[in-house]
């Protein structure tokens, strides 16, 4: 059972375009004027879409050489230079839709925390000529856990990623090590998007993981193992004796022969078997426990996995589009409804304050990033740092005039 206790404010608006919308017309300072600012919202979204649509285009162009789903062939070299160039596109498009990149510090601590699911991992850094991760929205939470050897509960604080993206690109070394596999082809960058990732559980996500004992459990193997250990060095006894001085025999050490009946060859045989039983036993304790970590790891895995590869920027695209989106719709409206010219920072203030006492949501609007917007629209001015929207009138023919140009040959 997960808990989610406190929340940092978002970066981004965890509210759908469509919902932002219906927000603004609930609040009643539109009479008269709602369906008019529909039209120009649908204008608006219809806006950044295409704009989008030109950003993923370029993305899927410069993917291409690098995509290890690809199953048309590639027209150019690709390689190092579309890898670059896909990467800075990649990025820009994650900072619209709101994410933040996870640094080396962050990853540090990660990687030095317990796991939230009981496995110890390990990833090779070594495999990768680059790597990086991108979160969106944290949260602390709580998870009620089964206490030690199934006892009772435990309660766990910990930090959780809600959106966590993740950017591969091997290395040749590694990549010839695993050529006959054919997991993905030479040079193709690896893209993930995982949803609910504790900070403590990042390495999970990377394709090289491999599983390794925590302390608990080779104590668990371990000390019923040394039990079983001394048993059947107990039951071998025997046949060490009768092994010891065969040896001595043979060696010229001893030179009395050791007298070979039937009761030393099933002393001998039971002391052999009992050995060989113990080894056994110990290598399946430890592959069994072994694949019960390699379960739990794969059906988290499952659970959080939603999109990759290509699919993964047509997500990140659409996120951002819907972030554009609501910034400038949030921004505009105010601007609109207010009886007074506002700074930016007032701007700022009224936004968040209005998203926190009227829909219980902590935001950090991204006020800089919604006014660029929408002074390249030409849906605000500015004034001696003193800010005004246009009319709804205005702003649906400027929109439209915009939209005309998308597809004049002069654009």
């Amino acid at each position: 059972m997960t808990e989610q206790i406190s929340v940092e404010r978002f970066r981004f608006i965890p509210y759908r375009k469509h919902d932002i919308l219906e927000m603004c017309l609930e609040d009643k300072r539109l009479q008269g004027q709602e369906e008019r600012f529909r039209y120009l919202y649908r204008l608006l979204d219809c806006t950044f879409h295409y704009e989008f649509h030109q950003i993923v285009e370029r993305m899927k162009d410069a993917y291409a050489g690098n995509d290890p789903d690809a199953d048309t062939n590639h027209y150019g070299k690709g390689g190092a230079a579309d890898s670059t160039h896909f990467f800075d596109l990649l990025e820009g498009l994650l900072e619209k839709a709101n994410y933040e990149r996870v640094t080396d510090e962050d990853l540090k601590q990660a990687l030095s925390e317990s796991s939230l699911f009981k496995i110890r991992l390990r990833v090779d850094f070594e495999d990768f000529d680059e790597m990086k991760l991108f979160y969106r929205g944290v949260s602390e939470r709580q998870e009620t856990m089964p206490g030690w050897m199934g006892f009772g509960t435990k309660t766990i604080d910990f930090i959780n990623y809600d959106r966590v993206v993740l950017y591969i690109r091997f290395s040749e070394q590694h990549q010839r090590k695993h050529a006959k596999h054919q997991l993905f082809r030479t040079g193709s960058s690896l893209l993930k998007m995982f949803r609910n990732v504790p900070k403590a559980d990042l390495e999970m996500l990377f394709p090289n993981t491999s599983v390794r004992m925590r302390t608990l459990d080779t104590l668990l193997i371990g000390i019923p193992a040394l039990g079983g250990g001394i048993a059947a060095a107990w039951k071998f006894s025997p046949a060490m004796v009768f092994l010891g001085s065969l040896f001595g025999y043979w060696l010229g050490r001893s030179g009395e022969r050791p007298v070979v009946n039937n009761t030393m060859l099933l002393a001998f045989l039971v002391g052999m078997t009992a050995l060989v039983g113990y080894f056994w036993k110990q290598f399946n304790s430890f592959k069994n426990r072994k694949l019960k970590f390699m379960q739990e790891l794969t059906s988290n895995l499952y659970f959080r996995n939603m999109d990759n590869n290509a699919g993964v920027f047509y997500r990140i695209a659409n996120d951002a589009e819907e972030e554009e989106c609501k910034e400038a719709l949030l921004a505009y409206y105010f601007l609109l409804v207010s009886d007074h010219p506002m700074t930016p920072l007032e701007l700022d203030r009224s936004i968040e304050r209005w998203m926190a006492t009227g829909w219980n949501c902590e935001v950090d609007f991204e006020i800089d990033d919604a006014l660029q917007k929408l002074l390249r629209l030409e849906l605000v001015q500015e004034k001696n740092g003193l800010l005004t929207a246009v009319s709804v009138e205005t702003a649906i023919r400027k929109l439209d005039e915009r939209w005309d140009a998308f597809f004049s040959p002069a654009s």
